[in-house]
């Protein structure tokens, strides 16, 4: 079933349930207003050109909305990003996807200071516009059963591309991921069935839908499993995140390291104690987070692994399978094979090597560009970039990506182990990153940046204690204020830019 369909299916099924409960605009939305409001929009976004349309709205029952409408009236839905340079990136979008409607909002552009461009929508000015003949015409629409009401929308196969996604452009240029409905909805029902979700949970949604992991797991699957969404467009506004768990009780939250540090520190004991499930991703989850979790609230918080091109989760922890440190255990239904870097091989239990992907889950391929989808995937299997092992009981851990993997003296040294390592030895909310560089005296070494100054030499001696000389930091740089994605990672392309001028 297409992933709208499933919305039609539980907007039936559950007409008088909340489906969205939007803290930014104060407005709750009923399963059965929801299905009015995305009808409304089919019609109105039909006058639009067929193939892919963008999106730029916050986390909200609008864009939710929004993204409904646009695939119920057969478009494809382009979620681009707003948090950083947003005229560039719908520019860019627009360009690499050849298309020209961006549905978008007067509120947001005003806030963020970008200018109006050719082709945006604005979704006021659609609302304004909604008459009184059209309410109607949708209202009787949403009484009938919800298989005459699939019959008046678009059809379509689970093999259609249900959104493009652009990756983060951390190390390179944004790559346009084309992920369809089957990609998606085997993701949520494998995810959704291992780690127990149901259709009484309360999910807390204020990640972007224009990053994976907020548009699957914060925006399809409440809507997959007929569930609550509490949404809020701002995961940095960690006072009032806290304020709403608190108040809106949710079941189910996912987030990254960065934003459920400043939550822990913000909140109240028990803010987020109704939570059952609790799972970080996107990055690795210090045991200092995990712990901090527990005490305040006596919340377990479990952590995931997953790539855009996986749409997205490839494994989690579990209540019941919980291996603190690994990402957990592959999800079912999907397959993952570890591999030799140098000579192809599988690896060997506790070797590490590339992480491939083998499912449903894995993407359709990067629109516009065959080759690079050829590289990335072969013979069914996605090459993540990322480096990791399996252990003797199949939990999966990560070992930071394949370029964060440094050669020195002829060894391999991971960048992000060091990160670990040093975290250890850092006060408690000091941020750090590790990055190498390069010259042609020394060759590669790596440099340890900082938020705040530090005793390198006492770090350093304990850090000695657990890693080989090699591995050492040969410098610690302070940046005052790390740059971090929207997503919450901490961005090591500009990082390490930062740390090469410094240097030169």
């Amino acid at each position: 079933m297409l992933l709208y369909q499933q919305f039609v299916t539980m907007a039936k099924k559950h007409s008088k349930k909340m489906a969205i409960i939007d803290r930014t605009t104060e407005k709750n939305i009923t399963y059965s207003t929801a299905l009015i409001a995305s009808l409304i929009l089919t019609s109105k976004f039909k006058k639009y050109n067929k193939g892919f349309t963008g999106i730029m709205v916050p986390t909200s029952a609008g864009c939710a909305l929004a993204t409904l409408g646009v695939l119920m009236s057969g478009r494809t839905p382009v979620m681009i990003n707003y948090s950083t340079g947003a005229e560039s990136n719908a520019l860019y979008a627009q360009k690499k996807c050849g298309f020209k409607t961006i549905i978008t909002s007067k509120a947001l552009l005003e806030k963020i200071n970008c200018p109006v461009i050719d082709g945006m929508v604005m979704l006021e000015d659609i609302m304004k516009e909604v008459t009184v003949f059209e309410k109607i015409k949708a209202l009787l629409k949403s009484k009938l059963p919800a298989k005459q009401i699939l019959k008046l929308i678009h059809g379509g196969t689970i093999d259609e591309t249900a959104v493009v996604l652009f990756t983060s452009g951390s190390e390179k240029d944004p790559k346009a991921v084309e992920l369809s409905h089957k990609n998606i909805s085997s993701n949520i029902e494998n995810f959704g069935n291992y780690i127990n979700i149901n259709s009484s949970d309360i999910l807390l949604a204020n990640l972007v839908f224009f990053h994976v992991f907020g548009l699957t797991v914060n925006l399809w699957v409440p809507f997959y499993y007929g569930m609550t969404m509490v949404t809020y467009a701002n995961p940095l506004d960690f006072q009032t995140i806290c304020k709403i768990a608190r108040e809106e009780k949710p079941t189910v939250m996912v987030g990254t390291p960065s934003f459920f540090w400043g939550y822990l520190h913000k909140s109240e004991p028990g803010d987020f104690k109704t939570l059952r499930i609790m799972v970080s991703g996107a990055d690795k989850c210090p045991d200092a987070l995990r712990d901090g979790f527990m005490k305040k609230h006596g919340v377990t918080l479990l952590e995931g692994y997953g790539a855009t091109e996986t749409s997205p989760v490839i494994s989690v922890n579990s209540h019941e399978y919980n291996r603190p440190g690994s990402t957990g255990r592959v999800i079912p239904n999907l397959q993952v094979r570890i591999e030799n870097f140098e000579t192809g091989e599988e690896c060997k239990k506790g070797d590490v090597g590339k992480i491939l992907v083998k499912g449903d889950s894995v993407m359709k391929g990067y629109y516009g560009d065959p080759q690079l989808t050829a590289e990335a995937v072969v013979d069914g299997w996605y090459n993540t970039g990322d480096m990791g092992y399996l252990d003797e009981d199949n939990y999966l851990w990560h070992s930071g990506r394949f370029k964060r993997f440094v050669k020195i003296g002829g060894e391999m040294v991971s960048l992000v182990k060091v990160e670990n390592t040093l975290e250890k030895f850092l006060p408690t909310g000091v941020s750090c990153c590790v990055v190498d560089v390069s010259d042609e005296l020394r060759g590669s070494s790596i440099i340890a940046t900082v938020s705040i100054e530090v005793n390198k030499n006492d770090i350093l001696k304990k850090m000695g204690k657990e890693l080989p000389n090699i591995a050492l930091p040969r410098d610690f740089i302070v940046i005052r204020d790390l740059p971090m994605m929207s997503t919450g990672k901490i961005d090591f392309r500009t990082v390490s830019r930062i740390v090469q001028e410094l240097m030169n």
